[in-house]
């Protein structure tokens, strides 16, 4: 009886003698099926061979990692940020996965982890979430008392981003506004006057709106948040035509894929000619928009569902020490109080 095997991996190479003959693995990488194929045995020795990679060699540093992903810190994440850790998580599995447990003890090896996360350095951003990936990891079997230190606490990070001026301005704002699809367009709309992530507004159903508030609970933090409709906005939902469910959709009235969004996005841009900007400085255009019009640190954190020590740390390590508008407002003020 013939069976399909998801990941075999077959190669067929030339012997000596001019036969062709084929080999096969159990996935591409993984341990030769010297087994006559669609025979029992080589079911068998295919299961036994996904088995042991299920089944962590006791004592390694993959025990941790199967644990991790089995708990709640990691099954709680949100489905795309399970599906950015997997990517790292096995690039950790390949390099340190037989590490032996006893050797997270010895403080060389936190050099050792460093000189791989060196091996991404030309991918800045690659090299910090790969060190992320494993500091989180650290940080786990530390708390559940696997291991006594964290040999990835502190430090470790390449990439320095520098968000102080990623702020879109009028200009930018009504450059998408004249070149972008509707689609694109209600997308914008809705993070200027939200101030919430991408992935939320993505998921946004109409019946999170009853014509004057809008109301979500954000996957990233759970947090519920209830924001009024700003006229603008309560304008263009009103006239929004109701594809389904979602109130985002694309141009074929379905659904956007994160990656498909991201794309559009993208080209939107550059149609507008808008370069150095991403759909998440939306967020801090949002607080900063709100700062401007007079709206006190709680008022904006309540709008946008940031704590009040993440508002103040936006306003004034990120953006606002810019921002002449306020500058000119304060000055307004002072002028309405005292003319000395």
């Amino acid at each position: 009886m013939r069976v399909n095997l998801k990941g075999i991996h077959r190669i067929t190479r030339r012997l000596a003698n001019g036969e062709m003959r084929t080999h096969y693995y159990a996935w591409r990488g993984g341990p030769a099926i010297t087994e006559r194929p669609n025979t029992p045995e080589f079911l068998l020795a295919y299961n036994e061979a996904h088995a042991n990679l299920r089944r962590p060699r006791a004592g390694t540093f993959m025990t941790i990692i199967a644990q991790y992903k089995a708990a709640p810190e990691f099954t709680g994440l949100a489905a795309s940020s399970r599906r950015s850790y997997l990517a790292y998580l096995k690039l950790i599995e390949n390099e340190f996965g037989d590490l032996p447990l006893a050797a997270l003890a010895d403080r060389r090896v936190r050099g050792d982890f460093k000189s791989w996360r060196d091996k991404f350095a030309e991918t800045p951003r690659k090299a910090d979430y790969a060190w992320t990936t494993l500091a989180r990891i650290m940080s786990f079997a530390k708390d559940r008392g696997i291991i006594a230190n964290n040999p990835c606490e502190r430090g470790g990070r390449l990439y320095a981003a520098d968000r102080k001026d990623c702020i879109w301005g009028e200009q930018q704002i009504a450059g998408i506004l004249k070149t972008a699809s509707d689609e694109i367009k209600l997308a914008l709309m809705l993070a200027l006057w939200t101030g919430q992530r991408q992935g939320d507004l993505l998921r946004l159903p109409w019946s999170a709106y009853d014509g004057s508030h809008i109301r979500l609970r954000q996957s990233k933090t759970g947090r519920r948040v209830v924001m009024p409709a700003g006229a603008p906005l309560k304008a263009v939902l009103d006239k929004t035509p109701r594809r389904g469910p979602l109130i985002l959709t694309n141009s074929y009235r379905r659904p956007w894929t994160s990656d498909g969004f991201r794309t559009s996005w993208s080209k939107a841009c550059e149609r507008a000619g808008i370069e150095d900007l991403t759909f998440h400085d939306l967020r801090g255009t949002a607080v900063v928009r709100l700062a401007v019009a007079g709206a006190t640190v709680p008022q904006i954190a309540t709008f946008t569902g940031h704590s009040l020590k993440d508002v103040e740390a936006i306003l004034d390590a990120h953006y606002l020490g810019r921002d002449i508008e306020l500058a000119e407002a304060a000055v307004l003020k002072l002028e309405a109080r005292t003319k000395l």
